[in-house]
């Protein structure tokens, strides 16, 4: 992460430096405000730390010239000053300021307020990149409809309820569940590179046409990959990218894109894996209509252990009512519902749904 150091004090610049690297920021020094503001022109810094008292322009009025613009990311300013006063502390706020460090201080410390500043800057980032990559998506097929709505909908029931459950104590906590929700609408980005002649096909894949198919999963993990190098701060990625390449893997071991078996496949993976098929059963495709929740039930329930984690499925059943729930509220009205007493391993369309879906 990239920080920029402001201070006309060429030997407190260096300190600062030097304990900064210690923590593992790369660290550029600028010795005046306005030297400062053309490297943040630059869009190379949204990590700021700049003192308050320097010649001909101020940390203050840095603050204040970087607020008055628009950048393509916010920028986060630590203001470093021996005034501790109340109106001090107002006029850096208005100015623009996101936090403050009093001199002396400890090296640890202006690495805790950085940490908070990089937190920040990466909510930013995630919620940008998601939005961005989902609808990225959701415009190369026709049958998406409400399915990301639903599929981390989904995708959040079952992380909350295994988070209550002892052996996941230590695996899921709030922040898991959270990153579920928000990271499962990527887990087809690689259909971004998938032919619109295998994409969009109105019928049965034919063996040559699936292979392309399933190269979804390895594309949508390089894709993710790639972005994860240009913003090193939105960590939320590494989940992203896990999903985006293990949501086919079988429990069994016979799915892919690499035949990974049991627990070796990413939870975030086997959660989303039954999300995505409950969601595909459940919605009006072009080679099937809407299957009924017990249908779709039935089909999870006999691929337990095969397709699906034992545990994800319990964890499905015991949330069963509140997934009925998210269909009816996130519904596309063009979905029409088969008869709930068919026999699911009478229909062609079943296998084709779990092979193939979304």
């Amino acid at each position: 992460m990239r920080v920029l150091v402001v201070d006309d004090d060429p030997v407190t610049t260096q300190i600062v430096r030097e304990d900064l690297r210690q923590f593992g920021y790369d660290v550029t020094i600028a010795l005046d405000g306005r030297a400062a503001f053309e490297l943040i022109r630059s869009g190379q810094f949204h990590l700021v730390v700049s003192d308050w008292q320097m010649p001909e322009m101020s940390g203050l009025d840095l603050c204040r010239e970087i607020r008055k613009r628009s950048w393509s990311g916010y920028v986060y300013f630590i203001l470093l000053t021996s005034c501790s006063g109340a109106e001090d502390l107002v006029s850096g706020f208005k100015a623009g300021a996101d936090d403050f460090l009093t001199k002396p201080f400890r090296p640890q410390e202006l690495c805790m307020r950085l940490r908070t500043g990089e937190r920040i800057l990466g909510l930013e980032s995630r919620d940008m990149v998601i939005f961005a990559m989902a609808k990225l998506t959701e415009s190369r097929d026709n049958d998406t409809g409400a399915h990301l709505e639903r599929m981390r909908e989904y995708s959040r029931l079952l992380a909350e309820e295994l988070s209550s459950w002892q052996k996941y104590a230590a695996q899921i906590d709030g922040d898991y569940v959270q990153l579920v929700y928000l990271t499962a609408p990527l887990h087809d980005i690689g259909k971004v590179g998938i032919p619109d002649s295998v994409l969009l096909k109105p019928g049965k894949l034919t063996p040559e046409e699936f292979t392309v198919m399933k190269r979804h999963t390895v594309l949508g993990g390089e894709t993710l990959q790639a972005v994860a190098k240009s913003r090193p701060e939105a960590q939320f990625l590494a989940m992203a990218q896990e999903i985006a390449v293990s949501h086919h893997e079988h429990f069994d071991g016979k799915g892919y894109p690499y035949g990974l078996q049991g627990e070796a496949i990413p939870l975030c993976g086997r959660i989303v894996a039954l999300a995505d098929v409950y969601d595909a059963l459940t919605s009006k495709r072009v080679y099937k209509a809407a299957f009924s929740h017990e249908m779709a039930r039935a089909v999870i329930l006999e691929a337990r252990g095969k397709q699906f984690d034992p545990d994800i499925v319990d964890a499905f059943l015991r949330r069963e009512q509140e997934f009925i729930s998210v269909g009816q509220r996130f519904h596309d009205s063009a979905d029409v519902t088969l008869a709930s007493g068919l026999d699911p391993s009478s229909k062609p369309a079943v296998q084709s749904t779990l092979t193939a879906s979304c």
